[in-house]
């Protein structure tokens, strides 16, 4: 699943974010962010190895609420202007993940109800 990589590539980038974050003294929303970031991924990873369409689902749905649960702290760190780091990568990416495995649950839903 292409998800897997890139969702971890995210999360390395979210450690990253996380680190200058603490530089500049932020440290509320980026503990929230580094959470909602890296478990994402680790949900998605999980749900690779899934032991039904069910169990696959569930882990997909919460790797989407997770995603966006991100996308929320990282507009809010954006609009909010807490930082001076540029997060034009992290709202471009994070809005492609949204898409990708709400898409996935989704299409893994219509074909668990078609069985």
């Amino acid at each position: 699943m292409v998800i897997l990589e890139r969702s971890f590539q995210f999360s390395l980038r979210i450690l990253d974010l996380y680190k200058d974050l603490i530089k500049d003294k932020e440290y509320v929303i980026s503990k929230q962010l580094l959470r909602s970031g890296t478990s994402l991924g680790a949900n998605i990873h999980e749900a690779s190895a899934a032991f039904s369409r069910k169990d696959f689902i569930h882990k997909m749905s919460i790797a989407s609420k997770e995603a966006r649960e991100t996308q929320y702290w990282i507009k809010l760190l954006e609009e909010g202007n807490l930082v001076n780091t540029d997060l034009t990568y992290y709202s471009k990416e994070i809005v492609n993940i949204v898409n990708i495995t709400t898409a996935i649950v989704k299409t893994a839903q219509e074909n668990l109800e078609q069985k």
